[in-house]
Formats: C-alpha cells, sequence, structure tokens
C-alpha cells in the first residue's frame, strides 16, 4: 500500500511540483512589486514633502484613503479572485498599478497625488498580495505555512532593494522612478499572470503534489487531503466562526503597525539625522531578520498550533515599536529592525495561513477579503493620526507607543481563535 512521500526526490527541474514553482514566482512578484509600492513610499513621502512643503498630515490621507478603498473591494476582489481565478486578477491588477504610477509621475497638486496613488492602491489589491497567496493556498495543504513562508520572502528581498530605491530618487528624481516603475510593471503584467496556474485540479494534480492513487494514509483511513477538502467551509458559516473574528482582530490590530510604518518609518529615520540612504539600510535590514523568522515561523506552523506561535511573534514586533520609540541611540533603529521585522516576517504567513487551515481552499480569497473590512477600517485613521501627532507634538514617540498596545491587544485575541468545528452547521 502507498504512503505519502513527504519530502520526493526530483531528478530534474521537469519534476519538481509545479506548486513550488508558483511559490519561485511568487517571490519574484512581489519582490518586483512590494518595494516600490510599500518599502518605497516613505522615500516618495520625503521627495514630495520637499518639493510641495505639504504637511505630513496632508501626505497620510492618500494611505488612509486607501483603507476605505481596501475594506470596500477587499470581499469583491476576494470574490473575483475566487470566481475567475488569480491568473486574471494578477494582470488585471497590474495594468492598473502601473498606470498609477506613470499618472503619479506626473503629480501638480494634492487631487492628482490623492487620484493615482487610488489607482495604485486599488491595482496593488486586484493584483497583489492576495491573488498570489490564495493560488498558493490552492496548490498546498500540508506545507502551507512553509510555502507561504517563502513565497512571501518577496516582500524582505525588496527591502533589500531599499537603499539602491532611496539611491535612485535622489540621483534622478522621484518622476521619473515612478514614471520607470509604471512601465517595468506593465511590461511584467502578462508574462507573469500567464504564469500563475489556479488550481491543481485542473492539471490532474492534487495539493502538495499528492497523485489521487496515494490518497490512502497507512492505516487505510482518508489522506490529509481528502480530509480538509471534505471540510470546506462556505463564507456564511465561516463568519459565525469566533475564529474568524479573532484572526481578524489579531491580524488588523498587528498590522496597523505596519501600514503606518510604510508611511512613517523614513520620515522618523531622516529626521533623526539620517539620510535617505541611511534609512534604507535601516529598512532592509528589517527585510533581513524578517525574511529569517519568516522562514521560521512557516517551518514551525506546520508542525505545532499557530495561535500561540502567532502571539509570540506579534509581541515581538510590538517591542520593536517600543524601542524605536523610547531609545535616541546610535543602535536602536537597527535593535528596532530586529526586533519590528522578526516580529511581523514570523506573524505574516501564519496568519494567512491559519484561514486556509481553519476554512478550507475553495473560498479562501473571499474569506480573507472580507476579514479585511475590519482590518483596514482599523487601519485607516493610523497614518493620519501619526502624522497630526508629529505635526503638533514633533515627535513619533507617542503613536509609536500606541502602536505597540494594539499590538499587544492583538497578541491576546489570537488565543480566541480555536480550530472550528470539522463540520460546519
Amino acid at each position: 500500500m502507498r504512503i505519502f512521500q513527504q519530502t520526493p526526490q526530483f531528478k530534474n527541474p521537469k519534476d519538481v511540483f509545479y506548486g513550488w514553482w508558483l511559490v519561485g514566482i511568487t517571490v519574484f512578484t512581489l519582490t518586483s512589486v512590494i518595494t516600490p509600492i510599500f518599502q518605497g513610499l516613505g522615500f516618495f513621502f520625503v521627495a514630495l514633502e520637499r518639493e510641495f512643503l505639504w504637511s505630513r498630515l496632508i501626505l497620510s490621507i492618500p494611505f488612509s484613503l486607501s483603507r476605505i478603498e481596501g475594506a470596500l473591494l477587499g470581499p469583491l476582489e476576494g470574490y473575483l479572485i475566487d470566481r475567475l481565478g488569480s491568473r486574471r486578477m494578477i494582470i488585471i491588477g497590474f495594468i492598473l498599478l502601473g498606470i498609477g504610477f506613470i499618472l503619479f509621475s506626473f503629480t501638480t497638486g494634492i487631487i492628482t497625488y490623492y487620484g493615482s496613488f487610488m489607482i495604485i492602491f486599488a491595482g496593488s489589491g486586484l493584483g497583489g498580495w492576495m491573488p498570489l497567496v490564495a493560488a498558493i493556498n490552492h496548490w498546498f495543504n500540508r506545507h502551507r505555512a512553509l510555502a507561504m513562508a517563502i513565497g512571501m520572502l518577496g516582500m524582505n528581498l525588496g527591502a533589500l532593494l531599499a537603499p539602491l530605491f532611496g539611491q535612485a530618487i535622489d540621483s534622478f528624481g522621484w518622476r521619473t522612478i515612478a514614471f520607470s516603475l509604471g512601465i517595468i510593471v506593465l511590461l511584467l503584467a502578462f508574462p507573469i499572470g500567464f504564469s500563475v496556474r489556479n488550481h491543481p485540479e485542473e492539471y490532474g494534480l492534487l495539493p502538495d503534489g499528492d497523485k489521487p492513487s496515494e490518497n490512502i494514509a497507512p492505516d487505510g483511513q482518508s489522506s490529509p487531503t481528502e480530509i480538509e477538502d471534505a471540510h470546506e467551509f462556505t463564507v456564511r458559516q465561516a463568519l459565525k466562526t469566533v475564529a474568524f473574528w479573532a484572526i481578524s482582530a489579531a491580524h488588523g490590530f498587528s498590522a496597523i503597525s505596519a501600514v503606518t510604518m510604510s508611511v512613517h518609518i523614513i520620515p522618523a529615520l531622516t529626521d533623526r539625522g539620517m539620510s535617505s540612504p541611511e534609512a534604507g539600510t535601516v529598512v532592509l535590514a528589517i527585510g533581513v531578520f524578517g525574511g529569517f523568522f519568516q522562514l521560521l515561523g512557516g517551518f514551525i506552523g506546520d508542525r505545532v498550533p499557530k495561535p500561540p506561535v502567532i502571539a509570540i511573534f506579534i509581541v515581538i514586533q510590538a517591542l520593536g515599536m517600543v524601542t524605536l520609540a523610547s531609545l535616541n541611540t546610535g543602535y536602536a533603529p537597527y535593535l528596532f529592525a530586529l526586533l519590528y521585522g522578526g516580529g511581523m516576517g514570523g506573524r505574516v504567513p501564519l496568519l494567512t495561513a491559519i484561514r486556509g487551515d481553519y476554512f478550507g481552499r475553495n473560498n479562501f480569497a473571499t474569506i480573507l477579503g472580507i476579514s479585511q473590512v475590519p482590518m483596514n477600517l482599523a487601519m485607516m485613521f493610523a497614518p493620519l493620526l501619526a502624522g497630526w501627532a508629529f505635526d503638533t507634538q514633533g515627535s513619533y514617540t507617542i503613536p509609536f507607543l500606541a502602536l505597540a498596545a494594539l499590538n499587544l491587544l492583538g497578541a491576546a485575541l489570537i488565543f480566541l481563535a480555536r480550530t472550528p468545528p470539522k463540520k460546519p452547521a
């Protein structure tokens, strides 16, 4: 009787399970997208402040508006991904993203700045992280957390480019860089989109590379793949569980700091006397530490219950925020990078994978999109309040400490996320 091969040996690349190729595509795509959208936003923030002399409150408004946009479009994005497939949504999203950056390069005032960033955020939502992790969720069951952790390394690799990104803006100007990014994204839309396959079943395969004939466990019972497929949750069923709301709250409270820092970390560091390239090295360090802990979290998450591990990583992230808020020594930014990057890197793939573990594959993107509604509403005011606090107090100390407190609240709430009943009502 055949049993599962947990670590099959491959003789040549064509024998590699496509799911791992998809993970590689995700790494490349997130690297090319995440740098300009998230790691690079702070550099654009500083450049716009210098050119237009706008306050940081005004500069922060598009990022809060993007949370409203995300709350409104999140469920629709998830629904479209589940119904149309990740491939189509990546192409559509990348086209919008490229157009948004090109329009942003021609910014002449607040209206064009706000409008172009709304297109950028819409494109990134439709064609970026969500459709890629949804595809990975379809291709993996037993190795889901590790596969997502490796795929999300693209976010960390994007951070490695941050110092070069800051240097490029200083050397060539933010308009040239924004326009170039738009062209690059448009050129990548179709090659990346057509390289993504939506479901293993469309190719006669099962998650993790299992063949139908292999779906017999040693004791003759149903295999893990069959067990998971037998307990798919509908959206309505997922919404009735405590786990859905606990995961959404924990994710939202811990993600507030990530959204706020993507906007304010570069200004906060340059306020300390760092140059843009020097501030970029801190972002680089966040990416390096985050990547290591991300792989660690993915490895552990496939072997032990996820909620306690998630809580530990969120607490580590909170300690990073406290460090940046309370220490003014020369090493403080790098200690912050270690703690904040490590905590965020470890929690992100686990908070994503746990939804697939609990609710299955068929409605994963829709469930994830709906969970982003309260998450985005919670994140809507954070960048604005941080900018307002700086404008009125000349310091980020209070907002950073408040973010740390919200992280701790999220760490406590994740313990409410117990595995839902195997047979949803």
